[in-house]
């Protein structure tokens, strides 16, 4: 069944990264779009753990560090998204996440990763941001993905837990 896991993953990270790039940077607010890519990472979390988290996390960010319309170094989603996913994953796993559990994680796992993004960029000298600009992004990015939260993660997740459901939390 793991095949049919890795293939599911990465056709729901191929759909995320198409709708994020191509439908919600019609609907974008104050130019920034939600992380769909990151949901579907912290989904897989919550129900497979840090491992496979981990593993999505970084396919998922050179998927997103190389689609277009990329402006930045390739790496710093790849980085921000195997973070996101470890950390995710560690949230506690003998038990059934609750919806307010679900949405805490999201919001963390959104500050986290838009801020190692964010960091790397510093670090690189990547964006043409300062770093008020980069505090605006990272609270933007927060709430869009937490808004989208209730209509993405039940799916991902019941998705995953479907898969292999002997397994999962």
């Amino acid at each position: 069944m793991s095949l049919m896991r890795g293939v599911v993953a990465a056709l729901a990270v191929s759909l995320a990264l198409v709708l994020q790039v191509t439908v919600f940077p019609h609907l974008a607010w104050q130019g920034i779009v939600p992380n769909l890519c990151l949901l579907v990472v912290v989904g897989a979390a919550l129900t497979r753990g840090p491992q496979f988290a981990a593993v999505l996390g970084f396919l998922a960010g050179v998927a997103l560090d190389l689609a277009p319309p990329a402006d930045h170094v390739a790496g710093r989603w790849a980085l921000a998204l195997v973070v996101v996913g470890y950390l995710a994953g560690r949230v506690r796993q003998d038990v059934r996440p609750t919806a307010m559990a679900v949405v805490a994680t999201v919001a963390a796992s959104s500050f986290v990763g838009t801020s190692v993004f964010a960091i790397s960029g510093l670090v690189l000298r990547d964006p043409a941001l300062g770093v008020p600009d980069l505090l605006r992004v990272i609270l933007v990015a927060v709430v869009w993905d937490v808004l989208l939260t209730p209509f993405v993660l039940p799916l991902v997740m019941r998705m995953f837990q479907a898969l292999e459901p002997a397994r999962t939390a």
